[in-house]
């Protein structure tokens, strides 16, 4: 029987990110080259963005490129850039079919060309969807990202646009790259690594976190389904007491 049958439906994570980490042990595993586990990889992508879908989670943002993976060999880059092109080719009849909207998160402007003309086209076809939205944070870091947002206010203090008395934190939300996205509620991370490594730091404030050992090429919607179900055990208080949530 499926762990599906399990989750409540009414408490369902309105936002859900995962670092999807372990392609490429996975593909040492098998003595294979990492290109072979990012492949994989895109496998499991669409297992849990179907399954997220079939659910009626609302958002599920994925990261997919960090600015630290710019470091990376040049071959792994350009294989990773080769892989998001095809999968986005592979992958759009999907997201149309599925009434899902595709969005990204990140400095774009350092994409290739022809990754980012595949992504704006996707993003445009897509962009009417309204049963889930897909965000793939690419050549994105929470800090860079937070310092953009620091600049980028400043400049409005600067010319009387914003009063520094007002800035909150909805102000803040305003002017980061997930200004249309809910809060994370749950952050689920593969391959047993226990950090968050530079993702959606302000926006991971009260999500819940799950952790497992299970490498990212081999996650499947069952994994999905326990995460989501763990989720569901835990008491998220905000800053309350059980008293007062019950």
């Amino acid at each position: 029987m499926s762990l599906k049958n399990n989750i409540q439906e009414n408490l369902l994570p309105k936002h859900i990110a995962i670092i999807m980490d372990g392609n490429g042990r996975w593909a040492k595993i098998r003595s294979m080259a990492r290109a072979f586990g990012h492949e994989n990889g895109a496998k499991a992508v669409r297992q849990v963005v179907e399954g997220c879908a079939e659910l009626g989670v609302e958002n599920l943002t994925l990261y997919a490129f960090s600015t630290e993976n710019w470091n990376r060999p040049k071959l792994e880059v350009e294989t990773l850039m080769r892989l998001l092109i095809s999968s986005l080719r592979k992958e759009m009849n999907t997201l149309l079919d599925n009434n899902i909207k595709l969005c990204t998160i990140g400095n774009l402007n350092t994409l290739p060309k022809k990754v980012y003309k595949e992504l704006t086209e996707v993003m445009e076809k897509t962009k009417l969807n309204n049963r889930m939205t897909l965000t793939v944070a690419l050549s994105y870091g929470s800090r860079e990202e937070l310092v953009n947002t620091v600049k980028e206010i400043s400049v409005k203090v600067k010319n009387n646009i914003i009063s520094a008395e007002k800035i909150d934190e909805s102000i803040i939300n305003e002017h980061l790259y997930t200004q249309n996205l809910p809060d994370v509620d749950l952050l689920i991370r593969t391959s047993g690594e226990q950090r968050l490594s530079n993702f959606l730091l302000w926006q991971i404030a009260y999500a819940e976190l799950y952790f497992t050992n299970t490498l990212w090429p081999d996650f499947s919607k069952e994994d999905l389904y326990q995460a989501i179900i763990e989720y569901q055990k835990r008491e998220r208080r905000f800053g309350k007491t059980s008293e007062q949530i019950r």
